[in-house]
Formats: C-alpha cells, sequence, structure tokens
C-alpha cells in the first residue's frame, strides 16, 4: 500500500493512518505524521501490517521550549530507500505516550533510551527503566533543564546488597549468575545477568552502559564543518573508524546539500572496505578465541592479516586507529605517493588473501569443536531479527537480504561489481561463515577500486568538493541517513536549529540493536552456548554505549 513507480504515495499513508494523524512534516529523508500520543500503536500497527514498514531502524527522542517528541524511523527490509517516520509530541508538563514496544520489539532499548537520557515515559512498555545510566542517576542528562553540576550523591540504602541472602523457593532449581562486568576478549565492559534453570539458561539481561561516553552531547556542541568529524572513529573503535565517519559524512552532506567527487566517492569506497575487512578479520579471531580459546594460531594470525590492512590504512590516513580522515564533501588528502608503491601493497594483500582465508576455514569452519559449540546454537530466525531491528551479518545470516551498499546506494558502490553475502541458517557457525564471505566481497570492491584510480586521469583527481567555511544548514531541517557500518545499519540523525552546530545528533548504533537479540539466542541452550552467541553478535560496547 502507498508505493507508486515514483516510490512512496505518502497521500495513500495518510489515509491509511487516518484520525491518528495531526499533521504532517517534511524531513530530508522522508515524510513524517505527526500522531496523538495515546495512538501510537494504531498508526505504527497500521504501517507495519498493511503498508510493509517492517523495520523500525531507530527512535529518536528530544525536547523543545515547548514540547517533548520520540520520531520513529521506519523502513522496509526488502526496500530500506521506502521511509516514513512518526513524530509523537507531549506536552513538557507529562511526557507520556504509548510504547511501540507490541509493535517493534527493538523499540524496547530504544525508548529505555529515551527515558533515560531525555525524560520521556512511554506507557505499556514492559520494563521502563534507565538503560544506560545508573538506576540511582538523578535527573535526564539530555534535558534541557538538567543541572551538570549537581552531585548525584546517592545513600548507600538506594543500592542494591550484593551480599543480601538468596531466596529459593520451594521446588525451584533456578540460579542467578552474573556474567561480567568484566571485558571478554575485545567486546567491551559487559555485564550479562543471567538465570539459570539447572545447566540451562532460563533469563538473560544484558546490562550495558559501562562505556558510556556522551557521544551524542558532544556532538551537538562540535561545529559541522571538522568539529564533529573526530568523534565517529571511537564509536567502533576497533577498526571501523572511517565506517564510522561515513556515517556522519553521508547525513552532514546531505542536510547541507553538499556534493562529493566521484574520484573521493572511490577513495572512501576502498578505504571503507578495508576497514570492513579489519573488523571482520577482529571478529573471527575474537571469537576463536572466545569460543574454544584458540589464541595461539586463530587469533594471532588474524591479527598478523589485521596488521597489514591497518599499515595501509595508516599510508592513506596517518592513523592506524583515529583516523579522521574524511572531510565534508571528500577526504583530507590524496593518495599517498608514490602511487606505484601503494598500489602494489594493496596488491600483494589481495593476492595472498584467499590463500589466506583458505587457511581460516581449515583452522575454523572444518575444526570438529567449532563445529559442536556453533552448528545448530544460538538460532535466529529471520522475522525475530527483523522485529529486533537486527542488520549486518547478524541478520543476513538469518536469511534477512538487507545491505544498505546495495539497497540504499551511496559511494561508488552501485558502479561496482560484488554480492550481498546471506545465510538461512541463523546460527553462530553461519554468522561466522557470511563475515569470512564478507571479507572476500570486500577484497573485489577494492580491486575493482585499486583499478580505477590507477587509471585515473591526473588533472581530475579532486578529492574535495567546494564547502563552505562555516556550514548552517536551513532551522529546523531534519534528517536521518545511514550506511552499512562493520556489523550493520549505523545511522544518524540530526536536527538542524539555523545554526553551525546540530539542535539534536542521535547515533543509531547497530550493536545496540543486535545485542537486544541475545535472549532469543540464549534462553533454552548452556552458558558455552551464550558465550557463543554474544561472541557471534560482534558486539563493541563503545557503540552499544555511546
Amino acid at each position: 500500500m502507498g508505493v507508486t513507480d515514483d516510490g512512496l504515495d505518502y497521500d495513500a499513508l495518510a489515509d491509511l493512518l487516518g484520525d491518528t494523524v495531526v499533521s504532517r512534516e517534511t524531513h530530508r529523508n522522508a515524510e513524517a505524521f505527526v500522531v496523538r500520543p495515546d495512538e501510537v500503536q494504531d498508526a505504527l500497527f497500521a504501517l507495519r501490517d498493511e503498508a510493509g514498514f517492517d523495520h523500525c531502524s531507530n527512535v529518536t527522542a528530544q525536547e523543545y521550549e515547548d514540547r517533548f517528541e520520540s520520531i520513529y524511523h521506519l523502513k522496509k527490509y526488502e526496500d530500506p530507500t521506502q521511509e516514513v517516520s512518526v513524530v509523537v509530541p507531549t506536552s513538557r508538563e507529562n511526557p507520556v505516550s504509548q510504547s511501540a514496544e507490541p509493535v517493534y520489539r527493538t523499540a524496547d532499548w530504544h525508548e529505555r533510551e529515551a527515558y533515560d537520557l531525555v525524560g520521556i515515559e512511554y506507557d505499556d512498555h514492559p520494563d521502563l527503566r534507565r538503560i544506560l545510566l545508573p538506576e540511582t542517576w538523578q535527573g535526564h542528562p539530555m534535558g534541557l533543564d538538567y543541572n551538570q553540576d549537581k552531585p548525584q550523591v546517592v545513600t548507600l540504602e538506594s543500592h542494591a546488597n550484593p551480599i543480601a541472602d538468596d531466596h529459593k523457593e520451594d521446588g525451584s532449581d533456578t540460579m542467578f549468575l552474573n556474567i561480567g562486568p568484566h571485558h571478554p576478549a575485545t567486546h567491551g565492559v559487559l555485564h550479562v545477568e543471567t538465570v539459570l534453570s539447572g545447566e540451562q539458561v532460563a533469563h538473560v539481561d544484558p546490562d550495558i552502559g559501562y562505556l558510556h561516553r556522551c557521544e551524542e552531547q558532544m556532538a551537538q556542541n562540535g561545529k559541522y564543518r571538522h568539529e564533529i568529524m573526530p568523534y565517529p572513529d571511537r564509536w567502533d573503535y576497533v577498526s571501523a573508524g572511517i565506517l564510522n565517519e561515513w556515517a556522519y559524512a553521508r547525513t552532514a552532506e546531505d542536510l547541507a546539500g553538499l556534493d562529493v567527487p566521484e574520484y573521493a566517492q572511490v577513495i572512501r569506497t576502498m578505504s571503507a572496505e578495508f576497514c570492513r575487512i579489519a573488523a571482520h578479520m577482529l571478529a573471527l579471531g575474537t571469537f576463536a578465541l572466545d569460543v574454544y580459546g584458540e589464541f595461539t594460531a586463530t587469533f594471532m594470525y588474524t591479527f598478523r592479516d589485521r596488521e597489514v590492512v591497518e599499515d595501509i590504512l595508516e599510508d592513506l590516513t596517518g592513523q592506524r586507529l583515529m583516523f579522521n580522515y574524511m572531510r565534508l564533501g571528500g577526504v583530507a588528502w590524496d593518495l599517498p605517493e608514490p602511487r606505484e608503491d601503494f598500489f602494489e601493497k594493496i596488491r600483494d594483500f589481495l593476492d595472498g588473501l584467499p590463500e589466506k582465508l583458505d587457511e581460516y576455514h581449515d583452522l575454523i569452519t572444518s575444526n570438529e569443536i567449532f563445529q559442536l559449540r556453533c552448528v545448530d546454537t544460538g538460532v535466529l530466525d529471520a522475522e525475530t531479527a527483523k522485529q529486533y531491528g537486527a542488520t549486518g551479518p547478524v541478520a543476513r545470516a538469518s536469511g534477512v537480504d538487507y545491505d544498505l551498499r546495495r539497497d540504499d546506494p551511496y559511494g561508488y558502490y552501485d558502479e561496482l561489481d560484488w554480492d550481498v553475502i546471506t545465510a538461512e541458517e541463523g546460527d553462530n557457525y553461519a554468522r561466522v561463515l557470511c563475515r569470512m564471505q564478507e571479507v572476500e566481497q570486500s577484497a573485489r570492491i577494492i580491486e575493482q577500486c585499486v583499478d580505477l584510480l590507477e587509471d585515473w586521469p591526473e588533472d581530475d583527481r579532486e578529492i574535495q568538493s567546494n564547502v563552505p567555511r562555516t556550514l548552517r544548514p536551513d532551522e529546523d531541517a531534519e534528517i536521518y541517513r545511514a550506511v552499512e557500518g562493520a556489523k550493520g545499519e549505523l545511522g544518524i540523525y540530526i536536527r538542524s536549529d539555523g545554526t553551525d552546530k546540530p539542535a539534536r545528533f542521535k547515533i543509531r548504533s547497530p550493536c545496540f540493536s543486535n545485542l537486544q537479540t541475545l535472549p532469543e539466542m540464549a534462553e533454552g541452550e548452556y552458558i558455552p552456548d551464550l558465550i557463543a552467541s554474544l561472541a557471534s553478535l560482534d558486539i563493541v560496547l563503545g557503540e552499544v554505549d555511546r
């Protein structure tokens, strides 16, 4: 419903929503329908079940001088270019609206974050409590009237007693087990509250927030042109810096109407795929370490190959992790000289990659212990993955054929020959295979980019478009844009107030949504399967907590 040859028919969607719509807005990425706070579920159910918007990609909460506002950014997994936003305003005196969780399970954590940081409450929410900040925190840090100088003094009585007596019901065979908060492999500081029934996992509750660094608030205090770009490198900080930078670049460029030269798009595409390879190598090595303690071979081999990628990225950007290489309108500088040596280094890596991938398959995928631990464990079916807003290899390994590089093209991807990797099994084994096969596709993309860059006329190597010294997007302009990060859909919402700094900057982390699927994978299985499932999600807590 609502689809024409020219795209979405928003008038038809308005007719579908009927009296739930109070007014309409135009955002840069999509039309937005403003609905009453007590009719949110009716509107969302209609858009999901009758119009096909099965992907709630993000929820943005913000406060104005006269109201609070929640925005549900909706897409379709089969075509993410079909977008619509649902805006839910509430009064400042009573910031309460219906929860979207009965419609989209992913709204659970998103709305908890909105409550935690902004102060909006959601009726019918199954577990409305803080998610990033401690339960004892006073106030909502992204609210307009928040006093950041107020001391957070909390009495001991307000904290749960860690040595309180356990209580066991008659006939009960359950046990509460804390896993963490510690640093398993390189996923970050995570606390998993687990209830065991005998030896099986009965309940799992991931407890995040130990690495919250106020990235959104810092971005709102930075100017568009240069001051925000260094921050994205620190979200998924282990390898994916340029992918993160591209999420901000794409959003800000579309908001400000900036063009990017074709030559710079090719460089962006090549460097982003190197980051994807580095990220997947890290995911593979840490997975083997988590699942069966394989440090001496697999873990070190993946880091050996990842180091070669980091060397290439260092030659290009001057940094090994915090690249700060992209600029709005292009990239910071051209390829290193002599270009022939740089291309030769890349080709040497690409030529040796197939043999190294065969080596990984010998070490891992054909390993009997690995198969016993991973085949048919941590199963996530396609519909459940969609309900939780899962993206990236986590979703594609469950048969969800969704990749923004192909489905919502940007950069130079639509000019190149490559394939989207999917699997149907949805288990821990399938997620590992997907990442290994995606490395092969990234290598295909890089090789084609090198071919183009080698032959690019010297007089036409434009690395940046003409960008104003000070960027001031139109007042009240709003946009949500995303790229295909190493972990999945990495999106950013920006609202402009006409100044040179964003009025609202919201990060949509793929790890944040993917981590919500852990209970679906782990409940009913054993503790070792829980560890394998967590490792297969390839989360980085710097991006989960932001």
